[in-house]
């Protein structure tokens, strides 16, 4: 009798399975994120969140100041020019481990969705990203602590939104101090509050 030939099966090792996206976190966030809506989430404090998200899409009203900033101090313009890089180096961060990662936005009948996005990817946040680094460094330049003053509000306003979980804003905003401490490095003069911001204030009071 004739040996039967059998051919061997595909290797599961040459073709290498898709990664799967990352699902939506566990109850916990969800939970937190409902909270957050429901205690402030009033009209008023929804149509600021919505101001904050349109200067902060695609980091746009930060490279615009970042920019104003170059024109308009020529004596630092070389720090301007470095802080507004970084601020887009950020931005792009932010993209490229959102692809990677692939968690999908909030979709759940108890979070309301109250502005629309350009993507359905959620982790990092961008907005919280770039607005970190932004903060960070122009606040150097400004003399002025923005970080504290711009970045809980900027985080808080992506779930107002319902656009982000926690963990995204938390992330986008350690992404963006990173940044900003390679901006730092790369830059010393961005490493502390400018006096010359300082001096500029006091003179034109």
């Amino acid at each position: 009798m004739a040996e039967v030939l059998h051919a061997p099966a595909p290797s599961a090792s040459s073709a290498p399975a898709p990664i799967p996206p990352v699902g939506p976190p566990p109850g916990a966030e969800l939970r937190a994120l409902e909270s957050v809506q429901g205690a402030i989430a009033r009209p008023s404090v929804v149509r600021a969140a919505r101001a904050m998200s349109l200067f902060g899409e695609h980091a746009g009203g930060w490279l615009a100041l970042g920019t104003l900033g170059a024109l308009t101090d020529c004596r630092r313009r070389r720090d301007w020019l470095t802080a507004t890089a970084a601020v887009a180096l950020a931005h792009g961060a932010s993209i490229g481990v959102k692809r990677v990662v692939r968690r999908p936005r909030p979709d759940h009948p108890q979070v309301q969705v109250l502005a629309g996005t350009p993507s359905r990817l959620s982790f990092p946040s961008a907005h919280a990203t770039s607005t970190t680094t932004a903060a960070v460094l122009f606040g150097a330049l400004l003399g002025r602590p923005l970080a504290a003053a711009v970045v809980p509000p900027m985080l808080l306003s992506r779930l107002v939104l319902g656009v982000h979980y926690p963990t995204d804003v938390l992330a986008g905003s350690l992404l963006g101090a990173a940044v900003a401490a390679a901006a730092r490095r790369r830059r010393p003069s961005l490493r502390r509050i400018s006096k010359c911001g300082v001096l500029q204030r006091r003179l034109s009071r």
